[in-house]
């Protein structure tokens, strides 16, 4: 209970109008290093591995829920049906396997793994090796599987892989926040980095007319139906209007999910968990008979308790028709510039 109170007043601090003012020093210090990390990086001190197929990374420079996992899915998928071969890697945060890289499938256990990691193995069906080693994940991935195209996913800041595309997400509602780094603020690194990404797309809600930043693309994930985790059955939002329901969620911006469920007539009861939250028995209890609403994301930690009153909202991404065709078409002309050509089309 102490760490979510903790992470809450963070969030809170780091995306209102002030810095934390005692962590003002400490910013600095963190942007000078980052700063100097990178430029060894950019200047070939530090050394930068080329792999024979390209990299699409997909991060954000703020701390918090973007929006990247839906859409590594959105644009793995994408690409799939473009016939091309696309493998993921991800950090397998919160996941304690004792050895790295680790191959993922939909049946590995989240505990190893990390709850994202497995997700995206689950929606994908395409290769995902995770790790903390970035290009040894990738290394491993190419070594186990005839991909041709890596999609990287939350990894702006992993330097030494180097890049071919990179997308940066921002939240539109909290955009950069205060301002500040680390810690005094939300920023992973300078805004900068916007200036060089190929494309940065915001993550938007309904409710949202605020100017995108000169540009920036939308992003909107819809939530559109419930899936049962006892049986597997499936059932529109719209069919709770109405009803109370209590809603999980351990992302980044919590809030955000109940919210959306909101929008479709749902009277939400929300709890909030700290992203990649370990799910225990009592926080999927209320004691009582109202349907429990959650992330998928959370819902892969509870893969394995029966929960019939219990459903997760899958969350997928939808671009204006213009945006997801250049998007489409930027990644097709950087893969062709490689040599990287559909295998079959779908």
């Amino acid at each position: 209970m102490a760490r979510q109170k903790i992470h809450a007043w963070l969030l809170r601090r780091w995306y209102g109008q002030r810095p934390i003012w005692f962590f003002i020093p400490l910013a600095g210090v963190f942007a000078a290093l980052t700063a100097l990390r990178r430029w060894c990086y950019r200047h070939g001190i530090l050394p930068v591995v080329e792999l024979p197929v390209p990299v699409i990374v997909v991060g954000n420079i703020t701390i918090g829920g973007t929006g990247k996992t839906p859409l590594v899915i959105w644009l793995t998928q994408t690409l799939q049906k473009q016939g091309y071969r696309p493998g993921i890697i991800t950090r397998g945060y919160g996941g304690q396997s004792k050895h790295w890289p680790l191959a993922v499938t939909p049946q590995t256990d989240p505990m190893l793994a990390g709850d994202e990691a497995v997700l995206l193995a689950i929606r994908t069906q395409v290769p995902v090796m995770a790790g903390p080693n970035r290009v040894q994940a990738a290394q491993n991935l190419l070594k186990e599987n005839p991909v041709n195209v890596i999609i990287s996913d939350d990894g702006l800041q992993h330097y030494r892989l180097a890049c071919t595309l990179s997308v940066i997400l921002l939240d539109g509602r909290r955009y950069l926040g205060n301002g500040w780094r680390l810690p005094a603020g939300p920023l992973r690194e300078s805004t900068a980095r916007l200036k060089e990404a190929d494309f940065v797309i915001c993550k938007m809600d309904s409710t949202m007319n605020a100017a995108l930043p000169a540009g920036a693309l939308a992003l909107r994930l819809s939530l559109e139906h419930a899936v049962n985790m006892s049986d597997g059955s499936s059932r529109p939002l719209a069919e709770f209007a109405g009803r109370q329901v209590h809603a999980v969620a351990g992302i980044g911006h919590p809030q955000q999910f109940f919210e959306a469920l909101g929008k479709y007539g749902l009277r939400v009861d929300g709890r909030a968990l700290p992203d990649h939250a370990e799910l225990s028995e009592a926080d999927l209890t209320f004691g009582d008979d109202t349907p429990v609403l959650m992330t998928e994301k959370d819902a892969v930690k509870c893969r394995s308790l029966h929960l019939p009153r219990h459903w997760y909202v899958p969350a997928n991404v939808e671009f204006a028709e213009e945006d997801a065709a250049r998007i489409l078409n930027s990644v097709r002309q950087q893969l062709m510039s490689q040599g990287v050509t559909p295998v079959n089309q779908h």
